[in-house]
Parts: structure tokens; C-alpha cells; sequence
């Protein structure tokens, strides 16, 4: 309809200029059409009261409008009304046609796969259409760009699409090719992520125009697809990790699916999902970490009835689970029962090392757990290279002036930048009554404290579990979510409780105590720079213990698993990463090292060295360098050939000191990608085809296309001047015009 009122494609519009051919200036235009519509007014005023008495008011305001817009409308044509626009010099320029390859290209949609669809497409007159406008050069692009001669060497088997590096590399043949578009025929199920910005203003500084045919249904009608699933790259032996898994499912909303963590054979956990409505949805599935060493595992759903793509179930990823011990600082003002417990809990888990010291007597302690005669002999200690040896800290019934304000000021530099994990727990010389309000511990902890004094009550109170500490490790007494909540219904009071104040925005509260109406809070986190930080407003979970059967174990289980979160994400001094673990159909793999010294500062000068063993006997050594933006950070890169698993060593040293040392794990997994995200990503297609000012053409509407190309400020351009003055439009525009005119004079009796 468009073209049909306006003689051209709405794109000539889009990227043409509009001009005027008339041999008379643009200001007699304006002057004329100014004196037209004055005219028009003159008259109408002196004939409204004695010839047309009935064009009073808004009427004759109307009236003179419709005159005037007329006049505009013909002194416009007679200024002859134009488009000028850059098009393409015939058979002087190169158009890149660019076939999808990948594997989900050979999906069945109908009568045929999106691949032999694409071939009828270019058969159908479209590659003979473009051939006798322009010269036409023919690529496959998969995991890489190949030139080919005829389209029937396409196979549909690439595993991997690739479409931003082959847009690269075409641009870069623009450099000495003149290059006036590109049509890419794609499902748009790229696997990297998408095209990066990089790219696409690359292409709009050659102002190349990449026009989009998308293949494809845009969902299916029947699938369960696992997305992303997210899980600790780390893990202390021995531990419960959650795996947050994103499903994507269309049809089978209200049906129920079984999601499953296995390692190898081994069925680690499964559980029933209820499947919402169509679109996303994250669930979580707890599981033993198990033993030391590396884990690869699997977590999928298990294939439904009629489900169309049953390749995308299951996803990999891996697991380091280390054998370390971290080492937790326990500082106790006073000899208490909670002491007690919460040391009894952390001694009956094999991964965790406690180190205490309480105080007995104003100027004595007791030390527990030391390495040496010499470890904490002067009481809680004064050095960064003292404190920083341990993971965690955890302060009793402790008060603020038992530490100097330069230790105050190591626990809050402990938390930010060593990384390492702060518990604050409640008691009559802890929190408000301990005078922490105004230190700079206080900045760390994930509460707004009280002013007041005596806030530690002597009272027992029941615990309620918040949202959050539903759905929280910390507080996973029981599997089953329903009967962990049962759980902690039937728990026994806490002896005492403290109000710890207000949460602090960003932090998360877990648990509250029930006092009459009120809810205070109870165990509350937050992540604090490098590190994070918990309050657990109380020294009386003692009674859980006490107050049970002697073999329950519901305090040994809480207590360890806060401790765990307390110091297991703690950093060394040699932190390494990569941005994927798993490599599906990829080689890249770019390395990231962050080194710091003694006292957790960034060291700038250090020798950074990946070293790195894989299947077959591969075996490499990449040397990292400094990041110029990131101090104490080391970047690398390595390709990973083969595939199977990979054990990468970091090791930094500064000359002969060494520095710190940390082991990665990947996996390379071929044939994977192409199965996920199989549906036509249009959103993708329609994006690039905008930004670069080409198209998205459907596949039935690909006729036009090869004049639509023509029009292009790449390559080996001319300057068209297409006239608008005979545009139906225009005619349509003054008919209507004069018709209104008339309709209104006769409504009005003016006729």
C-alpha cells in the first residue's frame, strides 16, 4: 500500500533526501503559500457577513484551512517535489550472500528443512535477481566464513553458528572489495552470545547494509529447553550446593517434569517440577558436593510426551571441589554455652579448622585450635599478615573497646579487601550493647545497629524463617522444601535474643525472632566488597541442641553450613577464572588471573603463568599479562583443540618469591550448541537488519529484495533523483481536500 501511494519502497524514504527540482527559490514557495492562505482569509472575512453569513466563527477558520492546505499542497507539485538517494552502480559493485550452515538450519518445518527452504528461496529468483544487478559472491557461514561457488555444497552439519565473526571477516574483505550489502539467510541461533557492538558499528561506519531472511519457526509448539543453570565454580568437600536452573517450556504448562543432577552415573538428586506458564522459569535442586576433586556434572529434565527437540534436556558443568580447610577465628568475650556448641559443630566437620580465644579473666585467654605456641599469643591480631591468614572471623559476646581502633579498622579491611567472611553474633557485650553503632566494624555489618543500650533480652523466643530463608542453604535443614519449613516450626525457642536494629538496603534477612507482634531480625546477610558479612542476633542456639533428642543433629547441620558460607568463597592471594568452564563448540578460552600479596593488595609487577594439561597428552604454558584498566589482574588466552576435560595451574611469582598458586577446570564438548536455542531468533535478525539500515524479510516477501539492495552508500555509488509530484498520493491528498471543502458547505448550506 505504501509503495502504491508513494511510487517507492518505504526505505527510499528512510534513506533518501528530500528535495525540491523547482528552478525558483524556496523562500517564493514559502512567500506564495504565505500570500495564498492571506488571500484566502481576506476574502472569507468580507463575504462572511454579507454574502456567506453562515461562515461565522470556527467555520470560516475551517474553511479558509482547507483553501490555504490546498494552495500548499499545488505550489508544492508545481516546485517539483523529489527524493534523492545513493544506489548502486550495476554489476560494479559485490553483494555477499551469506547461508546459515549450522546444524539447526537442517530442522524440518513442514515440507522441508530451514536449509533446502533457504536454497528455494535463493533458487526462486532471488540469487538471479541480485545477479543481474550486481555481482554476487556466495558464503557459508557455521563456527567459521567459507566462500563457496554453487549453493548446493551447503550440508546443514556446521556445530556451531558463528554470524558476528563472519560479519567481521566480510568487513574486512570490504577493505578492498566494493561491498554494497550483505543478505544473510538465517534461523539467527547464534551461539556467542549474539552480534557484539563491535561488530555493528563496524558495519555502520562502511554503511553496508545487512539485510536479514529469517528461517524458522519463532517457538516451538512442544519443548522443555534447560537454559543456564548456575552453581559454584567452588566448593568445600562434603557440602550442599544449590544448582538454580532456568527452564524454558512452550505447551506443556501445568504438566509436571523431573529435574535431575547426576555425576557420571550417579544420581545426585532429583526432584518433581511444576511446570508454570509458557515462557521461563528458575528453579533450585540441593545436592551433595560429595568428596574432593572434579566434578562434571549433568543437570537436566527428563524428556516429555511429544516434546520436538528433546537434544536441549541437559546442560554440563563443572564443579572444584577442594580439599582445603579454611581457617575460622572465633573471638569470645566471655565463656559461654553458645561457645561451646558452635565450636562442638565446627570440630565434627572435616573440611572446617576453628581457631578460638576467649576471654576468662580481664587480661587472660583461652586459645584453642592454634598452629603454634606463638598464634595469637598476644590476643586478636594487630597485623594485616596476622589477621589475613584466616578465612572467617567471628565475634561473641565481645565488646568494641577489646579491639584497638586500628583492629577494627583490619576487620573491616578483613571483610572488603582480603574477601573473607564476618559473623556477628548477639550477647550482652555484642552489637548495640557492645558499642559497635559507631566503628568501623559497624560498616560492615549487614544491620543499621541500635544507639540504645540493653538490647540483648534474656527471653525465649521461636524463629521464623523469612522468604528468602526458604529458599536459602543456610537455613536447608531438610530437602523436601515443605518439610524443612515443618522443620522449623517444631524448633526449639532460642534462649535469648538481641535487637540488632534495622537491615541495611542490599542486605537479606533470613530469620526473625518472634517477640509478642513484633518481628525482629534475626540472621541477616550481605555481600561487603570483596567479602560478606552476617548477623545472627543471638547466643542462645544452644537450646536446639539441648532441647532435642541427643541424636538429632539440627544444630550440628545449621551451624556448619553457616560457617561454610561464612568462609568458603574466601579468596587466596591467586584468585583464577575464565568466563566459561564449559565450552560448547568453542575454543577460545580467555584466562584471568588476579594476584595480591601478604596484605591483599594488588601486586602490578608479578610473572603470571597458566600451565596447562589436557586429553591426548596436551600440554601448554601461557604466559598472563598485567591488565592495563585492572591493577593486580593478569589476562591470557589459550585454544583448546581437543576436546574432553583440561586441569589448568596458575602460578605467580615476583622473582624468587611465590606469589600464590590456583588450579582451574574446563571441559571442551563438541556438537552441543547447535541444540539449544534452536528456535528463529527474529529479534536478532531484525536488530542487526536496523541498526546497519537493511531489512528482516520474511521468505515470501523476498521478491523485492534485490531492488530494495540497490540502495546503498557503500561501495561504487550514483545519486538518483526520483520525482514525488505524480506520487498518487498527492492527487488523493487535494482530492480530499477540496472534497471536505465541499462536504462542509453543503452540510452548512453554503453550496
Amino acid at each position: 500500500m505504501f509503495e502504491f501511494l508513494f511510487k517507492y519502497p518505504a526505505s527510499v524514504f528512510t534513506k533518501g533526501t528530500f528535495v525540491l527540482l523547482g528552478q525558483w527559490p524556496v523562500w517564493v514557495l514559502a512567500v506564495l503559500a504565505v500570500g495564498s492562505a492571506g488571500l484566502f482569509g481576506w476574502i472569507i472575512y468580507k463575504r462572511r457577513t454579507s454574502v456567506l453569513p453562515v461562515f461565522r466563527g470556527w467555520r470560516s477558520v475551517a474553511i479558509w484551512g482547507l483553501q490555504s492546505a490546498l494552495a500548499a499542497l499545488l505550489l508544492l507539485l508545481l516546485w517539483q517535489p523529489a527524493i534523492s538517494i545513493a544506489s548502486l552502480k550495476s554489476q560494479q559493485n559485490v553483494v555477499a550472500v551469506i547461508l546459515d550452515d549450522s546444524k539447526s538450519m537442517a530442522i524440518r518445518e513442514g515440507d522441508a528443512t530451514r536449509s533446502a527452504q533457504a536454497l528455494r528461496v535463493l533458487d526462486g529468483g532471488l540469487l538471479k535477481g541480485l545477479q543481474e544487478k550486481f555481482q554476487v559472491r556466495l558464503y557459508r557461514v557455521g563456527d567459521s566464513l567459507q566462500r563457496v561457488e554453487k549453493i548446493d555444497t551447503l550440508t546443514a552439519n556446521a556445530p556451531a553458528t558463528r554470524l558476528g565473526d563472519g560479519l567481521k571477516q566480510v568487513m574486512a574483505e570490504a577493505a578492498s572489495l566494493p561491498i554494497g550489502a550483505v543478505v544473510l539467510l538465517s534461523d539467527g541461533a547464534e551461539n556467542a552470545g549474539g552480534i557484539d557492538l563491535e561488530t555493528i558499528s563496524e558495519i555502520k561506519r562502511r554503511r553496508i547494509p545487512v539485510h536479514t531472511v529469517g528461517f524458522g519457526r519463532e517457538k516451538f509448539d512442544r519443548d522443555i529447553e534447560v537454559t543456564d543453570v548456575v552453581l559454584p565454580a567452588r566448593a568445600l568437600a562434603d557440602s550442599r550446593l544449590s544448582a538454580q536452573v532456568t527452564l524454558r517450556q512452550n505447551g506443556y504448562s501445568g504438566k509436571q517434569a523431573r529435574l535431575t543432577v547426576k555425576d557420571g552415573g550417579k544420581v545426585l538428586a532429583s526432584r518433581p517440577v511444576q511446570l508454570k506458564g509458557d515462557g521461563q522459569q528458575t528453579e533450585a535442586i540441593v545436592f551433595p558436593a560429595g568428596l574432593a576433586g572434579a566434578r562434571v556434572l549433568q543437570v537436566s529434565v527428563d524428556p516429555l510426551e511429544g516434546e520436538e527437540n528433546g537434544a536441549n534436556n541437559a546442560v554440563t558443568r563443572l564443579v572444584n571441589v577442594e580439599p582445603r580447610k579454611p581457617r575460622i577465628l572465633y573471638v569470645e568475650g566471655e565463656p559461654r554455652w553458645e561457645f561451646k556448641f558452635i565450636r562442638r559443630a565446627a570440630e565434627e566437620d572435616r573440611t572446617l579448622e576453628m581457631v578460638s580465644m576467649v576471654r576468662t579473666t580481664q587480661n587472660k585467654i583461652y586459645r584453642q585450635g592454634i598452629g603454634n605456641p606463638k598464634e595469637l599469643e598476644q590476643g586478636f591480631p594487630a597485623t594485616a599478615e596476622d589477621l589475613f591468614q584466616y578465612d572467617a572471623i567471628i565475634l561473641g559476646s565481645v565488646e568494641a573497646g577489646y579491639l584497638t581502633p586500628s583492629q577494627q579498622e583490619l576487620v573491616r579491611d578483613f571483610v572488603d579487601r582480603r574477601g573473607g567472611g564476618l559473623l556477628a553474633l548477639g550477647g550482652r557485650f555484642a552489637l548495640g550493647d557492645g558499642s559497635y553503632a559507631k566503628t568501623p566494624v559497624a560498616d560492615v555489618l549487614p544491620v543499621v545497629l541500635p544507639q540504645s543500650k540493653s538490647t540483648f533480652q534474656r527471653d525465649q523466643v521461636p524463629v521464623v524463617l523469612t522468604g528468602p530463608g526458604r529458599d536459602s542453604l543456610l537455613c536447608r535443614l531438610l530437602e523436601d522444601p515443605a518439610k524443612n519449613m515443618e522443620r522449623w516450626t517444631k524448633m526449639p525457642k532460642l534462649a535469648n535474643y538481641q535487637d540488632a536494629g534495622t537491615a541495611k538496603p542490599g542486605a537479606v534477612v533470613l530469620m526473625e525472632a518472634l517477640v509478642g507482634t513484633r518481628h525482629l531480625p534475626l540472621l541477616v546477610t550481605q555481600n561487603y566488597g570483596r567479602g560478606r558479612a552476617a548477623v545472627f542476633a543471638t547466643g542462645g542456639s544452644w537450646r536446639w541442641q539441648m532441647q532435642q533428642d541427643v541424636s538429632d543433629k539440627t544444630h550440628e547441620i545449621f551451624w556448619q553450613q553457616l560457617l561454610r558460607w561464612l568462609a568458603n568463597e574466601t579468596p587466596g592471594r591467586m584468585v583464577s577464572s575464565t568466563p566459561k568452564q564449559v565450552l560448547a563448540d568453542e575454543t577460545r578460552v580467555p584466562l584471568r588471573a588476579e594476584v595480591r600479596d601478604k596484605k591483599y593488595n594488588p601486586v602490578t609487577d608479578a610473572r603470571v603463568e597458566a600451565r596447562i594439561v589436557g586429553p591426548g597428552g596436551v600440554a601448554a604454558s601461557v604466559e598472563l599479562k598485567p591488565d592495563p584498566l585492572n591493577s593486580g589482574v593478569y589476562l591470557g588466552e589459550w585454544t583448546a583443540d581437543k576436546t574432553g576435560s583440561y586441569l589448568v595451574e596458575f602460578v605467580a611469582k615476583r622473582g624468587e618469591e611465590d606469589l600464590g598458586h590456583d588450579v582451574l577446570t574446563l571441559r571442551r564438548e563438541d556438537g552441543v550448541a547447535e541444540n539449544f536455542h534452536a528456535e528463529q531468533n527474529r529479534d536478532l535478525l531484525e536488530k542487526l537488519a536496523s541498526e546497519t539500515g537493511g531489512k528482516y524479510w520474511k521468505p515470501a516477501d523476498v521478491k523485492k529484495m534485490s531492488e530494495e539492495v540497490s540502495y546503498s552508500e557503500a561501495g561504487i555509488t550514483v545519486r538518483e533523483t526520483k520525482d514525488l509530484w505524480d506520487a498518487p498520493a498527492f492527487f488523493l491528498l487535494a482530492l480530499l481536500l477540496r472534497s471536505s471543502e465541499w462536504l462542509l458547505r453543503r452540510k452548512w448550506g453554503a453550496v
